[in-house]
């Protein structure tokens, strides 16, 4: 029976470097591409961290009813949203999955495939280390959107409340103060997991 191993924390938490760092451990874990009508970033690949999509494309994927679930966030460019759409690509009788998402997408993918099927990975950081490696990810941007990372950063807060955290479950935590370490803890986890 497989498993979505499904990452997760706060924006700057360092999600996308243990992402790449599992997969390379673990390639034959099985992504799952999140929707977007964002706008790409420098370094982002079509189809590799989002399928990149505009609001009419993803409102006939709601009409087919192929979305699983989709959160939109206003943002100071304008409304943004990311969605996980059950596209045909995951066979959970044959495949283990590692995923990047939110609480609240979390929990509506454990709802979609069933509790037993999802395992979470919550990493967390130091609120101030949190937002030096977000100003610092920013500035590399042809066009920094320093007030739209403010909102996210602050938007966490809610997101990712000890009450909420608790209500979904979530009682072990992967701190991420050394990325090899972090990166160790969640493999030693994942190996107890999937044996």
């Amino acid at each position: 029976m497989g498993k979505i191993f499904y990452l997760m924390g706060k924006s700057a938490s360092g999600k996308d470097s243990i992402y790449k760092r599992l997969r390379s451990v673990y390639p034959e874990l099985k992504s799952i591409v999140l929707y977007t009508t964002r706008p790409i970033r420098a370094g982002e690949q079509e189809g590799v961290e989002y399928y990149f999509i505009d609001d009419a494309r993803l409102k006939k994927l709601e009409q087919s009813g192929r979305v699983i679930e989709v959160r939109t966030y206003q943002t100071v460019f304008g409304p943004w949203s990311y969605a996980t759409v059950d596209d045909g690509k995951v066979d959970l009788a044959q495949e283990n999955y590692l995923v990047i998402g939110t609480l609240d997408s979390y929990e509506k993918l454990r709802e979609y495939y069933g509790k037993e099927k999802l395992v979470p990975l919550y990493v967390t950081v130091d609120d101030g280390v949190r937002l030096e490696r977000a100003i610092a990810r920013e500035r590399q941007q042809q066009e920094p959107k320093y007030t739209e990372l403010c909102r996210r950063f602050l938007a966490d807060q809610e997101d990712f409340s000890e009450e909420k955290i608790k209500e979904a479950g979530i009682s072990r935590r992967f701190e991420n103060d050394d990325l090899d370490v972090c990166v160790r803890n969640i493999i030693d986890f994942i190996v107890t997991v999937h044996t």
